[in-house]
Formats: C-alpha cells, structure tokens, sequence
C-alpha cells in the first residue's frame, strides 16, 4: 500500500482516544466493544511491546474487522540476546497483517 491509499485509509477520521492498560491481549479489555459503541472502525495502533501485546491487538482488531494502522517508530520491543530483535520481528509480521504500517509523521499528515 502506498502513501496516498494510506492518506486515504485515515480519511474520514472519526478517532476516538483509548488508553488501554498494559495488558497481553485484547481479551481482558473491553477495547472492542468500547470501539463498536462509538462506531469507530479505524484504528491507530501504537504501544510498547510491539512483538506481543501491540500484534496481539493488532491481530484481533483485524480479526474483528476494524481497519489498523501501525506507528512504527511508537512501538518498541526487547532484543533477546539468542532469540534476536523483537521489534524487527515485529515489524515483519505488522507488514504482513496491518491496513497500514506508518511513522508518526505520516499518520499526523494523513489526518490532517
């Protein structure tokens, strides 16, 4: 996907603000419903442990039909010092399965 189909993917923007807290996965959240509430279908993902909790929202948002984008430079991950780097790893994987994987400069410009 290119930049403008990512432009327009954010366009309209109807975003709400969801905090959630730091947890694994979306089943012990009540994201979802909290999204579906406010017919909000577009989500910008971002976070602190990309190869896990960030990709296991991401995957049951998708699951769930929402549309996802990725900040990639406000997400972050360990480096395992046999296992290797997370966050590449996880960057691989979000190009694979995310509507969209952007820098926050590109999401700030696209919905705007």
């Amino acid at each position: 996907m290119n930049y403008e189909n990512n432009c327009r993917l954010l366009k309209p923007h109807a975003f709400g603000l969801f905090l959630v807290p730091f947890v694994y996965g979306p089943q012990t959240n009540d994201l979802v419903l909290q999204l579906r509430k406010r017919k909000i279908s577009k989500v910008i993902l971002l976070g602190m442990l990309a190869n896990l909790c960030v990709e296991a929202h991401l995957r049951e948002l998708l699951e769930q039909g929402f549309q996802v984008v990725v900040v990639k430079d406000a997400t972050a991950a360990p480096r395992h010092p046999k296992l290797g780097d997370g966050y590449k790893a996880a960057l691989i994987n979000f190009g694979y399965i995310a509507n969209a994987v952007l820098s926050t400069d590109e999401v700030v410009a696209a919905i705007k």
